[in-house]
């Protein structure tokens, strides 16, 4: 009977210090996500490749580049990178984003077939 009673005290004792550690942990170092779409100018199976690339730099998780649509959808940790980041990376590339537009020389560079109308 004894050992009875000392298994269901150790059981509870050890639930409530699990309990109480959750409770007392702190969740502001587990890394935030977020996830937003940008337009990005591009035309082909090249331009998706070059584009999600240009996208993942360090913080980014996951990059998609929708052809028909023109969005780029990024999911990144904005503790660590900024939305800025990103499109100043794939403008680099030769892509216009909705906030920057590529470098001349590095939109000259891109395939023939990624040359896209340039806005203004």
């Amino acid at each position: 009977m004894k050992s009875i009673k000392f298994i269901i005290t150790a059981i509870a004792v050890i639930a409530s210090g699990a309990i109480t550690y959750a409770q007392s942990h702190d969740h502001s170092q587990m890394a935030a996500v977020k996830t937003e779409s940008v337009k990005v100018w591009g035309n082909c199976d090249l331009c998706k490749a070059r584009i999600e690339k240009a996208a993942k730099i360090s913080g980014v998780s996951k990059a998609d580049w929708n052809k028909d649509t023109k969005e780029l959808t990024v999911t990144y940790n904005p503790t660590t990178v900024t939305s800025d980041d990103i499109q100043k990376n794939i403008a680099a590339a030769g892509h216009d984003t909705g906030k920057y537009k590529a470098d001349i020389k590095a939109y000259n560079s891109l395939p023939g077939c990624c040359k896209y109308v340039r806005s203004k």
